[in-house]
C-alpha cells in the first residue's frame, strides 16, 4: 500500500502554485513527516501541531480523501 506521502508528492511541481502543493512541498521538506504512515490520526496531529500555514489541516483532509478513493 502506498503511503500518504508518497500520494503527497504527485502534487509537487506543479506550475500553478496551489494549497495542495504547498502542503506537498512542506510534506516533503519536512524531515520529521511521518513518511510512511497511512493512519489519518497520526498524520491530521502531525500536521494539526506543525502545521505550516493557515488552512493546511483542511487541505490535508481534502487529499486524505482523494488518497482513499484511489488507494
Amino acid at each position: 500500500m502506498r503511503s500518504f506521502y508518497q500520494y503527497a508528492k504527485s502534487y509537487r511541481g506543479e506550475l500553478k502554485i496551489t494549497d495542495e502543493g504547498r502542503l506537498a512541498e512542506w510534506i516533503v521538506d519536512d524531515f520529521d513527516f511521518p513518511k510512511q504512515s497511512t493512519d489519518y490520526d497520526e498524520l491530521s496531529e502531525y500536521i494539526e501541531w506543525n502545521s505550516p500555514f493557515p488552512g493546511a489541516a483542511s487541505v490535508f483532509d481534502k487529499l486524505w480523501t482523494e488518497y482513499l478513493e484511489r488507494r
